[in-house]
């Protein structure tokens, strides 16, 4: 990888470190090297969780590559970003592994947008969270399309129509943070978390991403009926496998000796 991006294998977790001094802006070369880098990840069996940060201790993400989106002249919206889309997994097909966001700084812009985006986040006390987009005359895209699900509506336009600050306390208000930790400390606390989503059977982890993600916009009854159809194909592994045929007793026991014999 290139010393913009830059990777480290901890056992099944891959930690991905975006380090482009002085804020961490990014641009389409960049994105594209993440989506390469995240496209490996989930290409490779053994490799279960990604933990993304940046570099430094002041700035997560500040979002866009101001000066690279001048030069498109507004094009950046339709620009090609790569396989994962801006920052390189949000728009990543197949990607049924987890991924946790050590928030360690400002995010703003697309670096919050990253956020949005993740499975699980640990923000440093020290994070903050803002969209400047409306203020500079653009339109904050992927914020505009997933935070009003995220958040109640009064809330979700207060940060896009008015550029309002997320602060630590904010996130774990709003559920956009699983856990604040002190400054310095957001990487070890992904480190804690990937190493209990470890504890869990690979297959079941990626059953229930796949299975959270395309039955988002379904019914029940919908998303059973596609499930019986073969509509979730990682549920279908799943079910396949030793780990289903073992059967829940199995499970227990091997996470609990104490239930053996019980």
């Amino acid at each position: 990888m290139s010393e913009i991006v830059k990777t480290r294998r901890d056992g099944a977790v891959l930690e991905i470190t975006f380090d482009r001094p002085k804020a961490n802006a990014i641009g389409q070369p960049s994105s594209r090297e993440l989506g390469e880098v995240f496209a490996a990840f989930r290409d490779d069996p053994a490799l279960r969780v990604a933990i993304f940060t940046g570099g430094g201790d002041k700035f997560f993400s500040a979002g866009w590559d101001l000066n690279e989106a001048a030069d498109a002249g507004g094009s950046g919206y339709v620009a090609d970003y790569g396989v994962g889309g801006v920052y390189g997994f949000s728009e990543l097909e197949g990607l049924n592994k987890p991924v946790i966001c050590a928030v360690n700084g400002y995010a703003i812009g697309a670096g919050f947008e990253i956020l949005l985006s993740a499975d699980f986040v640990i923000a440093a006390e020290n994070a903050q969270c803002w969209l400047p987009e409306t203020t500079l005359g653009v339109l904050p895209d992927v914020g505009s399309f997933v935070l009003p699900k995220m958040l109640p509506k009064v809330v979700a336009n207060e940060v896009l129509y008015g550029g309002k600050t997320l602060e630590p306390a904010d996130l774990l208000r709003w559920g956009l943070a699983n856990q604040v930790v002190p400054k310095g400390g957001a990487m070890e606390a992904a480190r804690d978390l990937a190493r209990r989503i470890l504890r869990s059977a690979p297959l079941s982890v990626e059953a229930a991403k796949e299975t959270v993600r395309l039955a988002e916009k379904n019914t029940l009854r919908e998303s059973y009926a596609a499930m019986r159809a073969g509509g979730f194909p990682a549920f279908q592994r799943l079910m396949e496998s030793e780990d289903a045929l073992e059967g829940p007793r199995a499970a227990v026991e091997k996470r609990d000796p104490v239930w053996k014999g019980r």
